[in-house]
């Protein structure tokens, strides 16, 4: 049986907490445009005529004659910059990359954020991707190896910030408002998205591709001066909190550790469905979420065969949606929590299933309205707000069934969803390389179907209680 948290209240959204999540939702936000940059400046960054096979085509531009409109649109933005020969199966494991490097460090950092504290994890994850967002337009000059280098490297060091979030949310969110909070943290990524393929285009052709990488680079140093003055691992340490915020978040988690012993039950965790429930919903969710974001420019410049321009700003209307449905989804949430309307694990199941569910219908439903622009666009539009549903779902539920390990196993479902956005990266890549039409069609079933799996056995296995091996521990320690 689920039990009610404490529904006293503290200060809302003057607090800090939320002022807290104001600064992380910037923080996301820089992130996802300095991982989803590349994803609008490759189509101008790319030779277009070599991914048709001719081979002889000039490094300096695509002749204007091969692609009509959308060759004119890339000589056009790229004003002198490099474009490099880089076919579509190259591309795929160009943008997997970063994936690659988030996984090395998510399970690691997860645990170091424990010890040595979030607030240093993340600050330092988030510096070192700025620099080498950076550094990005360089390594390209100096080859693919080294941009795939860079990539991973840079992974790494998102990977490191993003599992020290929960780390910090295990210590500031009151039980009751955690959607709220992590909802309107975690929307920075959407809204970045958003930007990143709004301005995108625009920033090409008035400056160039480069000048992406320069600006969101310096956005993301901006950002660390700020993390760094304004944040704190736990609200006991923080020197501007009130008395009154302090004593509501400390008194609604009583039933969560304050131990310091670090050791982690690794066998009970393994054993544990609940956990495996998460895992698989993460792995489902990142499929579809890591195709939009990364080959959604693509997309609709070849299927809707819009230019780079345009594609930008067409690409970032889905993450407006995205945005909007995470912070109400959160909101609604802990809504339904807190007028004890539904126990919390139906909440969490529900918004899972729609999170899951809703993009996996619109994903199959888009091969068969390539001929409607509108509706095209909808659904587009629809897959990545509907989805993003499950940040009020599987994707907070770590810290109710184990909210002492909420960083570690954070770590873990983020090494799922990452493993999933590899080989859904790199799958797309080969399909869509083969014959666009038949493998943008095999690309969605598959991404449904693999949706669908994570969906049921998340219905079968999720659980909301805290497990008994997370439990605080009265055993004198040896």
């Amino acid at each position: 049986m689920d039990k009610k948290p404490s529904t006293r209240k503290g200060p809302d959204f003057c607090s800090l907490r939320y002022g807290l999540a104001l600064i992380m939702h910037f923080s996301n936000f820089t992130m996802i445009t300095q991982r989803v940059s590349l994803s609008i400046a490759i189509i101008a960054m790319v030779n277009s005529t070599e991914q048709h096979g001719l081979s002889n085509a000039s490094a300096e531009g695509p002749p204007a004659h091969t692609l009509s409109n959308p060759s004119k649109s890339i000589k056009e933005f790229n004003r002198g910059a490099s474009v490099y020969e880089w076919s579509p199966e190259t591309q795929g494991i160009i943008f997997s990359s970063i994936s690659y490097g988030i996984i090395f460090t998510l399970i690691p950092s997860g645990y170091l954020a424990g010890i040595f504290g979030a607030k240093q994890m993340l600050g330092a994850g988030l510096l070192i991707s700025s620099l080498l967002t950076l550094f990005t337009p360089l390594a390209a000059d100096f080859g693919v190896i080294i941009v795939i280098a860079v990539r991973t490297v840079q992974g790494m060091a998102q990977g490191m910030a993003w599992t020290g979030q929960f780390t910090i949310w295990a210590k500031w969110a009151p039980p009751l408002e955690r959607s709220k909070l992590t909802s309107i943290a975690g929307s920075g990524a959407a809204f970045g998205s958003f930007i990143i393929l709004c301005v995108g285009g625009l920033i090409c052709q008035a400056l160039g591709w480069p000048f992406i990488f320069y600006i969101f680079g310096s956005i993301g140093c901006v950002c660390c001066l700020l993390w760094f003055a304004v944040i704190y691992d736990d609200p006991m340490h923080h020197p501007c909190i009130s008395v009154r915020e302090k004593e509501h978040i400390v008194s609604s988690l009583t039933q969560q550790s304050s131990s310091p012993r670090r050791s982690v039950p690794i066998k009970a965790m393994v054993r544990c469905l609940p956990l495996w429930a998460i895992f698989m919903g993460f792995f489902s969710h990142f499929w579809l979420c890591t195709i939009i974001i990364t080959y959604l420019p693509t997309y609709i410049n070849s299927v809707l065969h819009v230019n780079i321009k345009d594609s930008g700003v067409l690409s970032s209307l889905p993450f407006i949606a995205a945005s909007s449905c995470t912070i109400l989804g959160g909101q609604l949430a802990d809504f339904l929590l807190s007028r004890n309307l539904l126990r919390l694990i139906t909440v969490r199941k529900l918004f899972s299933s729609l999170g899951l569910l809703l993009p996996s219908l619109c994903a199959v439903a888009l091969p068969f309205v390539t001929s409607s622009y509108m509706i095209t666009v909808i659904l587009l539009i629809l897959i990545p707000g509907t989805s993003n549903l499950c940040d009020s779902g599987f994707i907070i539920n770590t810290l109710d069934v184990a909210p002492r390990y909420a960083s570690f196993l954070m770590g873990i479902s983020r090494g799922f969803g990452l493993i999933a956005g590899i080989i859904s990266s790199t799958a797309t890549g080969f399909l869509i390389s083969q014959d666009s039409e038949s493998g943008w069609r095999n690309v969605f079933f598959l991404s449904a179907a693999v949706n669908m799996f994570g969906l049921f056995f998340y219905l079968m296995f999720g659980q909301a209680e805290i497990q008994n091996w997370a439990k605080e521990r009265t055993l004198t320690r040896l």
